[in-house]
């Protein structure tokens, strides 16, 4: 992991962010929301689901979760408790965002939602997790169930620039869909849904149809080769985790965000550069390009 200097890191909230896939008849697809307009980080946004960790989440053990050792392997650059929490904030975030529970029934299966009465229980259970009038610790407890972290693959690690005073210091996990459940957006923070190939939301992008953050941009850049949820997944386990944070930059009066690996960035790529190295705003759009050769 190349070093990002401790002050610039140091006031970074941490945050999770779950890539949700599953295999379509042209190859993987994704599941993105739309942030709410008024979102103020953001906003307008197809962003994958994901968020802040809470204290809360620090509040997981083996009583009630799977993947304690897998967590700590994947974050062991981290406190125990830190690496954990990491993980509960992506699924507890995968749940109200988007209503995928990753949680497994005493027999080892994944909880199924197809039930009208689990499915209307659980879609309440989503409100009140998000408005913390109850944790998703106590929905598991309750369902006898055990969240699945282990069913989490840590792929890539951001650092918002600090730009602002809303810099997020996020991992980034991939899984796939449980069988028998159907993401949605909450109408709450986000206002719609979709999946979508990776390279058909590039171009929706590219047409201005949706609007992708530098992040979301490179991560589904990196999608685009696989045949199979199977091979995407594969590359996430094998794949070098190194830390990228973005450098804003002002050029020829323009504002622009460039990576790792660009000619103007000061730290190395790392063995999987990204394709394209910077992003320029444009009529209130990153624009996605690379640098001249």
């Amino acid at each position: 992991m190349f070093p990002v200097p401790d002050a610039i890191v140091a006031n970074a909230r941490p945050a999770a962010t779950v890539v949700v896939l599953r295999d379509g008849p042209a190859g993987p697809e994704v599941f993105m929301v739309r942030r709410h307009e008024d979102t103020a980080f953001m906003g307008g946004a197809h962003v994958f689901p994901g968020g802040r960790v809470d204290a809360a989440d620090g509040d997981a053990d083996e009583s009630w979760c799977d993947g304690i050792p897998h967590a700590t392997i994947q974050l062991d650059g981290l406190e125990k408790s830190e690496a954990v929490a990491y993980h509960v904030a992506a699924a507890r975030e995968l749940f109200e965002e988007a209503g995928v529970l990753l949680a497994r029934q005493p027999g080892g299966d994944f909880v199924s939602l197809v039930g009208a009465a689990d499915h209307e229980r659980l879609k309440q259970d989503r409100v009140r997790v998000h408005d913390a009038r109850t944790t998703l610790r106590a929905v598991i407890e309750r369902e006898r169930l055990r969240l699945a972290l282990d069913a989490l693959v840590l792929f890539a690690h951001w650092v918002t620039p600090p730009v602002d005073t809303r810099q997020f210091d996020t991992r980034f996990f991939m899984t796939r869909v449980p069988p028998h459940q159907t993401p949605a957006h909450d109408d709450t923070e986000t206002t719609h849904s979709l999946w979508a190939r990776p390279t058909d939301a590039i171009a929706q992008s590219m047409k201005g149809e949706i609007v992708l953050p530098p992040p979301t941009w490179s991560t589904l850049r990196e999608l685009e080769p696989f045949e199979s949820v199977k091979d995407a997944l594969a590359w996430a386990r094998r794949r070098t985790v190194v830390r990228r944070m973005p450098k804003a930059i002002e050029q020829d009066g323009h504002r622009m965000l460039v990576l790792p690996g660009d000619p103007l960035h000061p730290d190395p790529p790392g063995d999987d550069p990204p394709l394209e190295t910077r992003f320029v705003l444009v009529d209130r759009r990153w624009r996605a390009e690379r640098p001249p050769t």
